[in-house]
């Protein structure tokens, strides 16, 4: 079964999280996803106070940018919500847009390196272990979580460049892929995954989670031309979808079809309607998609 969700996007007040969150619940999406980018609200209290307004849908943070945040934290608060929330929280993490780790002082030289350090290590402290590493930016002295979760735990990794994609199969859990990956992104996205695996002699099942760019109702089509033009993507072909639920479901089985093994629905900056458009996943296109 293809898992399907939403985002609720940044562009919204914070305050607004709340009344989506709970309709999320009631309506049976599967999982809600939320976003921390500069300088917008913080990935890991958001996701808590959704957690808690909730009873059942799972909440996604994609992505905690690892440049701002000490590895140590990150284990502390991904374990903390995992204890209290046991599987209904799903965490990625990645490099960070450059520009906004540049305004704040946190760019690495070699982000790839930095990711790198920052999987190996947050992958052992969330399994219990006692980490001592010397890297170039991660750094843990007989680190070891006292309350760290009490089931094994998925650490996704955001990825688009090659050697990244190679990385997070090497690394991580699972990848994020973002909305401008097209299914024929998604099959490369794979095989680079896949590369990363064998080279890392994994068998484990490797969660492929992609957002895809929607619009429904008026306006739909310039709102969805719009965002695609203002992230230069504008001339990409099979990229977003509109229109009703029927050719918004179509999008998601191409996008599974292509090795997708969850796909968010992302509304554009603009939706007129964020709680409309969660019923419209969870009561529309959901039953649409299938298997």
């Amino acid at each position: 079964m293809t898992g399907l969700g939403a985002v609720f996007r940044p562009q919204l007040a914070p305050e607004r999280l709340r009344a989506v969150a709970r309709v999320a619940d009631e309506v049976g999406l599967e999982e809600l996803w939320l976003w921390e980018d500069c300088f917008r609200e913080g990935g890991i209290s958001t996701a808590a106070a959704a957690l808690a307004w909730t009873e059942r849908v799972r909440v996604g943070v994609g992505l905690l940018p690892v440049p701002l945040r000490n590895v140590a934290l990150t284990a502390m608060e991904a374990a903390t919500l995992h204890r209290m929330f046991p599987g209904r929280a799903v965490l990625g993490v990645g490099h960070g847009v450059q520009d906004w780790m540049g305004q704040v002082g946190a760019r690495a030289e070699s982000p790839l390196t930095l990711l790198r350090e920052y999987l190996v290590a947050l992958r052992a402290l969330l399994g219990g272990e006692r980490v001592t590493t010397e890297g170039r930016y991660v750094r843990l002295d007989d680190v070891a979580l006292d309350w760290p979760p009490e089931q094994a735990v998925e650490v996704l990794a955001g990825a688009t460049g090659p050697r990244s994609l190679r990385l997070a199969g090497e690394a991580a859990d699972g990848t994020v892929l973002t909305a401008n990956t097209p299914p024929d992104g998604v099959r490369r996205a794979r095989r680079l995954i896949d590369e990363g695996r064998g080279a890392a002699g994994r068998t484990d099942a490797h969660k492929v989670v992609v957002y895809l760019l929607a619009a429904t109702g008026p306006g739909a089509r310039e709102r969805l031309r719009n965002e695609l033009v203002a992230e230069g993507v504008g001339d990409v072909p099979d990229l977003g979808a509109v229109g009703d639920a029927q050719a918004v479901a179509d999008a998601v089985r191409r996008l599974a079809d292509a090795g997708a093994d969850t796909v968010i629905l992302q509304p554009t900056g603009d939706e007129p309607d964020p709680e409309g458009f969660v019923r419209f996943a969870a009561e529309r296109v959901r039953p649409l998609v299938g298997a």
